[in-house]
């Protein structure tokens, strides 16, 4: 059966799903699987489309030492164990610059360019890229895709793509990008059929987990977005700081004389709810416990959502429907709760009942806007993409997209 592999690789793990693609281009999620511990303690897991185990397997920490290692661990076990042998892959990579608005199929020269991004997400980019060349490397003929977390956001107007810089600074790439965009892409793909009110209307969608961020769209494309020129803008996260005066960076070095390495470090591992708590970065504990500095940083957390739900309703001139996606934000009815009580001045007004049972509307039948829980699916969303240049049959010669 023909099948799209989908990889999403971090420092630590590789996690990977398997969709088969059946009458009429449609997709059906087969296999979930990650390679974890990458380093430390090499662990795959793997489950099918039912949660049924398929795979629950430690290996000795030599055995995997990086993210190469753990890619060709977890094909070896599709091709000889489960005989999948996908017929291409899609992969998430977080920074498309100003080159990627779109999709693209990869070859050496576009990994080549996105080399250029690392800087700019340090903590995720060389991680999405390892796989890629690992397959160039070994299966040279299979298609791979490139699914950009920038690409949605490339309809912005220039006046929230611009930073007050001189131009040839904006010229060379450095502009608000925004990030999360399979994400907002997923959501605004499901929102014709789950919330059609609200489809082509005002929304704000919290993208609330590990990684934070909001989108202000309208008509379904991306207004706003509080993220910028790297991912460690806008709202507070589990160990990136959010919106921070760059004068704080001057004085890291200056006075603390940390090298830009060790600022860098710092500000992408130590910060954020990990840094503001001293407790954890995992919000689920920070709000188990009694700990001042724990409530303190859910406390935070949840006042930069709504300072920054003010802000995008300001560039979208106002509000139509609030959305909550992601880890934090499908699961924790807690922080939910909260985060409408600050969205009072707006209008939302919270069910009780339908946000602890986890509803897909949770406000009041009298709230102004509608408040939605959505869940998201990158995966899917690569998987969509893959499939879609495939059968476009774009060219090896069209792969790179360059916007002006």
């Amino acid at each position: 059966m023909d099948s799209i592999l989908v990889v999403n690789a971090g420092s630590s793990s590789v996690k990977f799903q398997v969709f088969v693609i059946e009458g009429e281009g449609t997709l059906r999620r087969l296999i979930k699987g990650q390679v974890d511990g990458i380093g430390s303690r090499p662990r795959l897991r793997a489950s099918g489309a039912g949660s049924d185990p398929m795979a629950d397997r430690a290996y000795p920490i030599e055995a995997i030492p990086d993210v190469p290692a753990a890619m060709n661990l977890a094909g070896e076990w599709l091709r000889n164990e489960v005989r999948i042998h996908p017929m291409a892959v899609g992969h998430r990579v977080v920074h498309g610059g100003p080159d990627y608005e779109r999709p693209v199929l990869v070859d050496h020269g576009v990994v080549a360019r996105l080399e250029r991004f690392v800087a700019l997400a340090p903590l995720h980019q060389p991680h999405n890229l390892a796989p890629i060349r690992s397959i160039l490397a070994n299966f040279p003929t299979v298609p791979q895709v490139a699914c950009f977390d920038t690409a949605f956001h490339r309809t912005h107007g220039p006046l929230a793509d611009h930073y007050a810089i001189p131009h040839q600074l904006h010229a060379e790439g450095v502009r608000r990008y925004g990030f999360h965009g399979l994400s907002y892409e997923h959501i605004s793909r499901t929102l014709p059929q789950t919330a059609p009110e609200i489809a082509e209307r005002r929304v704000i969608v919290a993208h609330l987990g590990s990684g934070a961020s909001m989108c202000a769209m309208k008509g379904g494309q991306s207004v706003e977005s509080t993220m910028g020129f790297t991912a460690l803008d806008g709202l507070p996260m589990g160990t990136r700081p959010g919106q921070l005066d760059p004068g704080v960076v001057l004085y890291l070095m200056s006075e603390k004389g940390m090298t830009a390495s060790k600022v860098q470090e710092f500000l992408y591992r130590d910060c954020g709810l990990k840094g503001l708590s001293g407790v954890s970065n995992d919000m689920r504990e920070l709000e188990a416990s009694t700990d001042p500095q724990a409530k303190l940083a859910v406390d935070y957390f949840v006042y930069r959502i709504g300072l920054n739900a003010g802000m995008l309703a300001a560039a979208l001139q106002g509000v139509d429907a609030f959305v909550f996606t992601a880890g934090i934000g499908e699961n924790s009815s807690g922080i939910r709760a909260r985060v409408a009580a600050h969205l009072g001045w707006l209008g939302a007004a919270l069910d009780a009942t339908a946000n602890a049972r986890h509803a897909r509307l949770i406000s009041t039948k009298s709230s102004r806007i509608p408040v939605y829980v959505i869940p998201t699916d990158e995966e899917l969303m690569i998987a969509q993409h893959t499939l879609s240049l495939l059968m476009n049959g774009q060219s090896p010669n069209a792969r790179h997209e360059r916007v002006s």
